[in-house]
């Protein structure tokens, strides 16, 4: 069973759903700073009512992120926040399954970044941030891995990517069988010249089709050198959504490619600057907003049964 996830602005490019309503529209509040903010970090915070907050810094009790995530008890079950001070953290960072209820938040994507410099034939391996557990939230922090494997591995059911970017991958950049909304996200691509092998943004990996996994790119953005697929069919029963999504030149014209498998992923509501929809392979989709909007809302990763009400 997929494990919904909340992704707030990431430089890899990823952010969250928290702010829409379940009719489509972006909720309001006079405690957020503009009316069409998608994630308020300082406001979630608040929201969350988290019972403990470990910070990650050089002259913190946690030097590395890795050590601030162990330290969250298992079987966690009230809200911890793991605040990342601003600068380079280094090293590779995974979320055990039975740490939910864990907010990773970063000073903002560019300020507060993860690097892992690490190669191997498994992406699982090589990654840079791997979500395992059920109801995460990622906000404000950037992912780069300079060996161009995978930065994010989602596994997880009810997890949110919120203002968040990533740069510098190329091989199937976002991966798994997460249930997840990236928002915001700004995802720079980069070409691995050791290989003719075009990239791929994303490789989901939802097998059944009454599974309730997938990926959903909200408001994003993407660019940078060479080509690079949206996505690289990987299960009988792939999802993935480009919504209102700004495309360049750097995704190549057919969109997706598969391993055997033609699933229809779809790509909604996109900005047409220098991404050619009209050569999309046969087999890929093209939602109305009317058929796309029960996954651009927190009902997608069922929102109401563990974000703040504030966010719906």
């Amino acid at each position: 069973m997929a494990r919904p996830c909340l992704l707030l602005p990431l430089l890899l490019a990823a952010a969250a759903v928290l702010a829409w309503a379940p009719g489509g529209a972006l909720a309001k509040s006079k405690l957020a700073k503009k009316s069409d903010d998608i994630v308020n970090g300082p406001l979630l915070t608040e929201k969350l009512k988290a019972k403990r907050t470990l910070i990650v810094g050089p002259d913190e009790e946690f030097k590395t992120v890795q050590s601030a995530i162990d330290a969250v008890p298992a079987g966690n079950t009230e809200w911890i926040i793991v605040h990342l001070r601003s600068g380079v953290h280094k090293g590779k960072v995974v979320i055990p399954a039975n740490k939910p209820f864990t907010f990773v938040r970063g000073n903002g994507k560019g300020r507060t970044s993860i690097t892992h410099e690490s190669a191997s034939s498994d992406n699982a391996e090589s990654v840079a941030f791997a979500v395992n557990a059920d109801n995460v939230v990622v906000f404000g922090i950037s992912f780069r891995n300079s060996v161009r494997v995978g930065l994010i591995n989602d596994q997880g059911i009810r997890s949110v990517f919120a203002m968040v970017a990533g740069d510098k991958g190329n091989i199937d950049f976002i991966f798994g069988s997460g249930q997840s909304i990236f928002q915001c996200p700004e995802i720079f691509m980069k070409p691995d010249r050791r290989t003719e092998i075009l990239g791929s943004i994303t490789a989901q990996d939802r097998k059944a089709d009454d599974n309730g996994s997938g990926f959903v790119f909200l408001k994003g953005k993407v660019y940078g050198v060479g080509e690079v697929y949206l996505g690289r069919v990987s299960a009988p029963n792939s999802r993935v959504i480009f919504a209102d999504t700004y495309l360049s030149k750097t995704v190549n014209p057919a969109g997706w490619t598969s391993i055997g498998y033609t699933v229809p992923a779809a790509p909604i509501q996109l900005h047409r600057a220098g991404s050619d929809a009209a050569k999309r392979v046969l087999w890929s989709r093209r939602f109305t907003m009317n058929e796309a909007s029960k996954y651009l809302t927190v009902d997608f990763i069922n929102g109401k049964e563990w974000l703040p009400p504030f966010y719906y």
